[in-house]
């Protein structure tokens, strides 16, 4: 790597990085141009004249290479950004299930009878389970929720 100090007195230096950073430039203008292009034509067939008669999949293919272009431009400005200076990236959120280590309660919700009305018997054809957590002060636990239908 070149010193700001030496970078003063080499020239030759100062051109090629300067003609280096203006072709990175007109690459990124055109990539945007062509991002924009290839949202104008989502847009033109997602909500075009005639968008009744378009085949839904190729709503797909324009989305894919959207998210294609979109990935290799912020590749490329990431590679170009001081190791210093990355933006940090947003914390990722758990949705799925709770933590293991909190106490859990189990409810398990059944139909008051197994008997159907027209004689024959119930069996379980699934069940839901949902979690949520349950704020006691000091204290967290996990109810356990299921629901099962019944089928004759």
């Amino acid at each position: 790597m070149l010193n700001a100090v030496d970078l003063l007195d080499d020239i030759a230096a100062l051109k090629a990085m300067l003609i280096a950073a203006e072709a990175r430039e007109v690459r990124k203008d055109e990539r945007i141009e062509r991002l924009e292009r290839l949202v104008a034509a989502f847009r033109q067939a997602a909500f075009g004249r005639k968008s009744e008669k378009s085949d839904p999949d190729q709503f797909d293919l324009a989305l894919e290479d959207l998210e294609t272009a979109i990935a290799a431009v912020q590749t490329e400005d990431e590679a170009d950004t001081p190791p210093g200076k990355r933006s940090s990236k947003p914390r990722t959120t758990n949705r799925g299930s709770l933590p293991s280590h909190l106490a859990r309660i189990e409810e398990v919700i059944e139909p008051e009878s197994l008997i159907c009305a027209c004689g024959g018997c119930l069996h379980c054809i699934g069940e839901d389970v949902s979690e949520r957590l349950d704020v006691i002060p000091a204290q967290f636990r996990v109810i356990d929720s299921r629901v099962s239908a019944q089928l004759p």
